[in-house]
């Protein structure tokens, strides 16, 4: 059976503090485009702002580098991909913090799951339920509703 993948959408951002509002509003945007309930937005919006904070902290060190974001619709899923370039997921964080991000993020999310890349680095992988969309809001949206607000390099 074939899944149906409606809206796809990817962005990169620079892996710094500057980027974490950035991406998590254009997330925002992408789920008010397609008529996501405030519910499932507050749960994104949590989720990527902490794994986009794990990125800034801890996948390049003191190094510069980028992350990527990908949010696909596909059925009643959404499913957000949070990548790196860098150091790996580190057991034991070299920068201090409280280590709730990833607790937080699995709260969030239906399912979330943190995987090496074979050509280096990190993504999370992190799915949402879409099933409480506001009713008749839901639709195919275009890269021109997003592009109102673009990634900053």
């Amino acid at each position: 059976m074939a899944v149906q993948v409606r809206n796809t959408v990817s962005a990169v951002y620079p892996a710094t503090a500057e980027s974490i509002p950035l991406t998590r509003r254009w997330a925002t945007d992408f789920l008010a485009a397609i008529g996501a309930s405030e519910e499932t937005t507050e749960a994104v919006r949590l989720a990527v702002s902490e794994a986009v904070t794990n990125v800034v902290m801890h996948a390049y060190a003191d190094e510069p580098g980028d992350l990527q974001v990908t949010l696909a619709v596909a059925e009643d899923e959404l499913w957000v991909l949070i990548s790196d370039q860098g150091r790996g997921h580190q057991n034991v964080p070299e920068t201090p913090g409280l280590g709730w991000g990833l607790a937080l993020i699995a709260d969030a999310a239906q399912r979330f799951l943190i995987t090496e890349r074979s050509g280096g680095g990190t993504e999370l992988r992190m799915r949402f339920n879409l099933t409480q969309m506001v009713p008749g809001e839901r639709g195919a949206i275009t890269r021109a509703d997003l592009d109102a607000r673009p990634p900053r390099r």
